[in-house]
């Protein structure tokens, strides 16, 4: 079980293009049709896992820490789910549970 996560927990996500224009790397769920993004409780883990995750040839991927409060927000404007993964891809969490409807 993770830990508790609040607004102010430091999250791990991957960043596309980070000297460029900078965007964070969603991922979709093919089979149940789920936009996501994941993300990690560590720098290690972020690290392990990018080489799990579905990415573009020619562009550069980094893990970057964010605020929980900061992802969420990006996730509910961009109607994506934040899935919390280890390093071996394995869901440890989905954040939110549903979208909210602002």
């Amino acid at each position: 079980m993770p830990r508790q996560i609040d607004n102010t927990t430091w999250i791990w996500t991957i960043v596309m293009d980070p000297e460029k224009e900078a965007q964070i790397l969603g991922q979709n769920d093919t089979r149940d049709d789920i936009s996501f993004i994941p993300a990690f409780l560590n720098k290690e883990d972020a690290q392990q896992g990018l080489i799990q995750l579905h990415c573009e040839r020619g562009r550069k991927y980094e893990p970057q820490a964010m605020l929980y409060e900061d992802l969420l927000r990006y996730a509910l404007d961009s109607q994506f789910l934040i899935y919390l993964l280890d390093g071996d891809g394995k869901i440890l969490d989905i954040l939110p549970t549903q979208y909210d409807d602002r």
